[in-house]
């Protein structure tokens, strides 16, 4: 039986209007700043693969690839993810406070 060798360079891309365009699983959007969160709140890849239930390894070892050889972009990407978190929580307190 042949097997088919796959590209890892197809498994991520980044599409305009999707996610603003950041890094993601293609076909699939999840974002590799998703995959990239879990790792460093220590999960395995297969526990993401578990997870997230239509990724497979490959595409989540891809992410991860892709993270350490782009480092700095997903990290900034990361911290604008929290800075936006951040800014929503504060106006959700906000708006909650000016109810009472």
């Amino acid at each position: 039986m042949a097997t088919v060798a796959i590209d890892i360079g197809t498994l991520i891309g980044r599409t305009p209007g999707l996610h603003g365009g950041v890094p993601h699983i293609v076909g699939k959007g999840i974002t590799v700043r998703r995959i990239v969160s879990w790792y460093q709140r220590g999960l395995m890849p297969e526990e993401v693969v578990h997870r997230i239930g239509h990724v497979t390894l490959a595409e989540v070892y891809a992410a991860l690839t892709y993270y350490h050889a782009n480092r700095e972009e997903i990290e900034a990407d990361l911290q604008r993810e929290t800075l936006m978190a951040q800014a929503l929580e504060r106006q959700y307190a906000q708006a909650g406070e000016s109810a009472l």
